[in-house]
Formats: structure tokens, C-alpha cells, sequence
């Protein structure tokens, strides 16, 4: 009798590392599923910001307009004049600047939740000037858009 449940216990514990183990498993299946479309979600939103960025180069205003919603203003100053423009003034100033052939920049940081990001993008030799932007963008189906941006022209502020 005693063998007999010291059997069942012994099978009980196998019955339940099988479980637990199908389990863990599972949730680090979940887990990983979840982080691949986390990293994803960065890169579309590195997508999304490459119109602005290669205009920064070619001072394409028409293609930096598309990174925008209708409603996304851009705020920011450069020599202590403020400017606060709607998208379309700002593909206008973009294209008045002209291209910038020796312009670099470096993605600092992108930050998500849910459908709602922000990304700082530093720039260096824009039209002669270091930039600093913050932008906040927003998923829309399955589309990243920028919503609003801010600017830092550092020492030409």
C-alpha cells in the first residue's frame, strides 16, 4: 500500500513538471511573440522617420511632408526667433533651406506604447547647424505618423 503511493505521489510529480514545463513554454512562446513585435514596432517607426531624415539631406520639402498628419505642428527656434508652423509651412522652410549635403544624424532614442511614440534625432551640419528634435508620433491603422515635433538649434538658438 505504501508502494502504491509513493507511485501516485512519483506520477503526480511527473504529471505536474509535464504541465508546468508545457506552460513555461508556452508563456516564453507568448513572451518572445510579444518582443519580436515590440522590435518591430521600433523599426516602423524608423521607417516613418526617414522622409524627414533624407530631407534634411535633399531639402525635399514635399517628402518631409509626408512623415506629418494634417494636424502636426513643429515648434522650435533658431537665433532666438520662435516658430511654431503647421506641416505644410514647415515643408515650405524646408525647401526654402535647400539640401544639406554634409548633413549626419543618429536616431538617440525611440520610446513606445502602444499606439504612441516619441524619438529624439539629432542632426549635425543642417544648413550649418546642430538640430535636436523630439518627436511624438502616432499608429493609425497600420501607419506611423509624426504628430508634433520640437526643436533645440543649440548654439544658433
Amino acid at each position: 500500500m505504501n508502494r502504491m503511493k509513493l507511485n501516485n505521489f512519483a506520477f503526480l510529480i511527473v504529471l505536474t513538471s509535464i504541465v508546468t514545463t508545457g506552460q513555461f513554454a508556452t508563456a516564453q512562446g507568448t513572451a518572445m511573440t510579444e518582443e519580436i513585435a515590440s522590435f518591430d514596432e521600433y523599426e516602423a517607426i524608423e521607417e516613418a522617420l526617414q522622409p524627414y531624415i533624407i530631407s534634411a539631406r535633399t531639402g525635399d520639402g514635399a517628402l518631409t511632408r509626408t512623415a506629418f498628419y494634417d494636424h502636426a505642428h513643429v515648434v522650435g527656434s533658431i537665433g532666438g526667433t520662435v516658430y511654431n508652423m503647421d506641416a505644410d509651412t514647415f515643408a515650405g522652410a524646408i525647401a526654402d533651406g535647400g539640401p544639406s549635403d554634409n548633413v549626419r544624424h543618429h536616431i538617440a532614442w525611440i520610446n513606445v506604447s502602444g499606439p504612441a511614440a516619441a524619438a529624439r534625432v539629432e542632426f549635425i551640419d543642417w544648413g550649418g547647424n546642430r538640430f535636436t528634435d523630439f518627436f511624438v508620433l502616432y499608429k493609425e491603422g497600420d501607419v506611423w505618423k509624426i504628430s508634433g515635433k520640437v526643436y533645440n538649434s543649440h548654439t544658433n538658438n
